[in-house]
């Protein structure tokens, strides 16, 4: 019997046998990624001889992980910690895993990592995309460990073989949006029963669902609408800078950008855009595909539009097609979306004003906004290309949705469990500092 009243099962997929019987070391699994990879994870670990532990926080991830064995967390968040250490230590793990680093549980899981000396690792959506997954030590953005010295990249780079940056593992779009409605349903019905459960959501999901119904009754329009300003844009040859948004709630906004939200994002790229830019540059903000529609960028972005008095020239998608843009735009402006690799790939200068990996000088313009509309530092190709191959040790070909791609990538993340292999050489792997980007 464990301090919060759960009871303690370890997960034997193969092999039933104990440690000193030759079992491997031993791995626990936290909150995983809302589909079948996690369980099939497991899976392939117990194979292979690991002693998996899985510690479950809400229904969801109960009912997601099938018949396996598990524990569940039902303490409060402040006692997380201390409980995570105590069985740790009484579990003799040396592996945690996860799914969203900036997670709180998984947050008090890298400080209990650092304590005990226990390696953790982040599992997430690829830097690279489409069909690639971000393997890496404690976290991403600001707290990766990759490093930012161009000589270390190049050195790093030196030793990476080419990454193949084929699509191969596809998946339509309903697949992805099946597991994400299942996994908040279950949550949402879930609750009572574990009441304690810190979610660290903005919205219940019930109300986000409910967001979406305009949104689905207005999307042939607004794609209609998307494609006659990029075909304007275009066949007219108007100079336009394009914005990409990002999901207002992502930790790439919360944790790894100096704004509280995108509203501060656009208002000082809105009002730097108005200041400094040519009078006859136009600005498309395009409007990320999953957003709910709660903050309704349409009518938020037409009036700091009218109150900058440059209406005129703004203008507002959801839809339109990315690669076209990126192609004949004058400049694409992120926080830290991955949108801004796409750019690069293009050869389109990108500027990152929150916590990037790819925000490097050669790469990205690096000057501030102001002079971004006017003067923006060009991509050096070249140089892209020898950061993209570095920036692929920590990445693993795959999918968490493509049956195909699962099995790839769960068998390359085996198997550099197996070896003890690290993301990143020591005199490569360089500690994340927390650094505010001025956007000018």
């Amino acid at each position: 019997m464990l301090a919060d009243g759960s009871v303690q099962r370890s997960l034997r997929l193969s092999g039933e046998t104990d440690q000193a019987a030759g079992v491997k070391r031993t791995i626990l699994l936290l909150q995983g990624h809302p589909s079948w990879f996690w369980g099939e994870l497991a899976d392939e670990l117990g194979r292979r001889g690991w002693r998996v532990l899985k510690v479950h926080f809400c229904l969801a991830d109960r009912l997601m992980w099938g018949r396996r064995e598990a524990i569940t967390y039902r303490g409060r968040f402040r006692d997380w910690e201390s409980w995570l250490r105590a069985y740790c230590v009484r579990e003799n793990v040396s592996e945690i895993l996860y799914f969203a680093d900036r997670m709180p549980y998984h947050v008090g899981a890298q400080n209990v990592g650092r304590l005990l000396g226990i390696s953790c690792r982040a599992l997430e959506f690829g830097y690279l995309r489409p069909d690639w997954l971000t393997f890496e030590r404690n976290g991403m953005g600001r707290f990766s460990h990759f490093p930012k010295d161009p000589d270390v990249i190049r050195r790093l780079a030196d030793i990476t073989p080419e990454p193949a940056m084929v699509p191969r593992y596809t998946h339509i779009f309903s697949t992805e949006a099946v597991f994400e409605v299942s996994y908040n349903l279950l949550l949402s019905l879930g609750r009572p029963l574990y009441l304690r459960y810190n979610a660290d959501r903005p919205y219940w999901p019930a109300i986000e669902y409910l967001s979406w119904l305009p949104v689905l009754a207005t999307e042939k329009r607004r794609l209609r609408q998307a494609k006659e300003i990029e075909t304007w844009l275009i066949d007219k040859k108007v100079p336009f800078n394009l914005i990409a948004l990002q999901i207002n709630t992502d930790y790439q906004i919360r944790d790894n950008s100096p704004y509280n939200d995108l509203k501060e994002f656009l208002s000082e790229t809105l009002s730097s855009f108005a200041r400094h830019a040519p009078k006859d540059r136009h600005i498309v903000v395009k409007i990320h595909p999953l957003d709910n529609g709660l903050h309704m960028w349409f009518q938020r972005v037409a009036r700091y539009a009218r109150r900058l008095g440059i209406s005129d020239r703004v203008h507002v998608i959801r839809g339109g097609d990315l690669t076209v843009m990126l192609q004949h735009t004058k400049g694409l402006v992120v926080v830290n979306s991955t949108v801004g690799l796409h750019g690069l790939r293009n050869g389109c200068p990108v500027c990152a004003t929150g916590d990037a990996v790819y925000r490097l000088p050669g790469l990205t313009h690096m000057a501030g906004l102001d002079s971004f509309w006017t003067a923006p530092e060009p991509v050096d190709p070249d140089w892209f290309k020898t950061f993209r191959r570095a920036l692929s040790r920590i990445q693993v070909k795959g999918s968490f949705f493509n049956p195909e791609g699962r099995r790839v990538a769960i068998a390359e993340i085996c198997r550099r469990l197996d070896s003890g292999e690290a993301d990143l050489p020591d005199w490569a792997d360089v500690p994340p500092q927390r650094v505010s980007i001025s956007a000018v």
